[in-house]
């Protein structure tokens, strides 16, 4: 506990403006002051070591940079609000198109609106990453999806981390109202970054019968550090679909908590995640099944090489009232070095005995045979590899039903591992 403090007492916020409530703000620092860091001897941080984030010094630091072009998703053409170092960058944002859609920096969003939606099903007490986000969120974006309204084009977020030592402290807030229907793509970059920390919330309410896709790029650098939570509740009949693909970063942690608080809602989480070097990727989602009627399906595939260390541990909840649920899970991993490793753990807690269920994990190495085979066939190692790699993780991705962006995240994952996807 007194590791926490003097960490956030270290952070230096050189006067800039803290957007969220001062009593929840004041909340937090309360809890920060009680609770302390995750170790390895906390269940749900097992294979995680904080420690390299617990140690170090952030600042707050509010730079300009001249352009996101790298970061834009070529085809599409809709708004685009940028951050960097969680600040809102109005001159690199594109908001041209507000029919039936509330899309704004928290920044410049009204007070009683941040009061009615934010942190509806945030966990503060016991969560010291929750509460250093409150504390210290900077800006954020907020997007209300207007009732009956169809956003055609996705929505771009980019976040992008420069400097070094810097904190990058994000709070989203997204509703989806009745019978909506909208695409969102979240991307973190790191441009001329060095062991910052960006630490992201993002709140999601999907209302009856609305339809919300998000996708989520992290492309930062091998020396930052990104605590990204995202928490759902879903209504009667509403559908989300999360994708997470994970490229960069020294510690990834990616916390997904789902409520499903209606029935005949649909939930599908998806995650890609490729490291190297020293990364470790973590993976957590909770899906809390409390009503009949639902379905839910959670498909993670990480490809793992030098020394890095993936995680993965989904739970799907399924209480004693909720009968009639589909629930399946199933993560699947390749090492492509003897060096790296898979701590993977697919878990099913039932209460109720109407249902369907499943859950698995595989990890093992690329089929050495099947490399032989292709390559008698005048097919390259290189090559071969690369086509064996794209069928195993070519399951999640084909999961992304917007063509454009499916075929940025092949691109990125080609660039990633050498290999050409065409």
């Amino acid at each position: 506990m007194e590791e926490t403090k003097k960490f956030h007492e270290r952070i230096t916020t050189d006067g800039y403006t803290l957007v969220l409530p001062q009593g929840l703000r004041k909340k937090s620092f309360e809890i920060l002051n009680e609770t302390a860091f995750p170790t390895t001897k906390t269940e749900a941080w097992k294979y995680t070591r904080t420690t390299r984030i617990s140690n170090g010094t952030f600042q707050l630091v509010k730079p300009e940079i001249n352009s996101v072009s790298d970061y834009l998703i070529e085809g599409l053409q809709g708004n685009v609000l940028v951050f960097v170092n969680g600040f809102y960058q109005a001159e690199l944002s594109i908001i041209k198109d507000t029919k039936g859609l509330l899309v704004s920096p928290l920044t410049e969003t009204t007070q009683e609106w941040i009061n009615a939606h934010s942190n509806q099903q945030v966990q503060l007490e016991g969560e010291v990453f929750n509460a250093l986000n409150t504390a210290f969120t900077t800006d954020g974006v907020s997007i209300e999806i207007a009732k009956n309204a169809i956003i055609k084009e996705p929505i771009q977020l980019i976040y992008v981390t420069t400097g070094t030592a810097v904190l990058s402290s994000v709070r989203n807030i997204i509703v989806a109202n009745e019978n909506s229907d909208a695409t969102i793509v979240m991307g973190y970059y790191g441009e001329r970054a060095d062991s910052n920390f960006t630490n992201v919330v993002t709140e999601i309410k999907v209302k009856q019968n609305a339809s919300l896709s998000i996708h989520k790029i992290q492309h930062e650098n091998n020396t930052n550090f990104h605590i990204n939570t995202e928490t759902v509740s879903q209504d009667r009949d509403s559908r989300f679909s999360l994708s997470t693909s994970t490229f960069s970063g020294a510690i990834v942690r990616n916390n997904v908590y789902v409520h499903v608080d209606g029935e005949n809602a649909e939930t599908n989480l998806y995650g890609l995640y490729l490291t190297d070097e020293k990364q470790l990727v973590d993976n957590h989602t909770v899906i809390d099944h409390k009503v009949p009627n639902c379905n839910s399906n959670e498909l993670y595939k990480g490809v793992l090489d030098g020394q890095s260390t993936g995680v993965f541990n989904g739970k799907v909840f399924v209480r004693e009232q909720a009968q009639k649920i589909n629930a399946f899970q199933s993560n699947g991993n390749v090492l492509l070095s003897d060096n790296a490793s898979m701590n993977s753990k697919p878990e099913l807690e039932i209460y109720a005995d109407d249902v369907k269920c499943s859950h698995g994990s595989t990890t093992g190495q690329i089929d050495e045979e099947a490399i032989f085979y292709l390559r008698a066939r005048g097919i390259s190692e290189k090559s071969a590899k690369s086509l064996m790699i794209n069928g195993f993780v070519g399951e999640v991705v084909e999961q992304i039903s917007n063509e454009i962006i499916r075929e940025h995240i092949t691109k990125l994952m080609a660039k990633k591992l050498g290999y050409s996807f065409e």
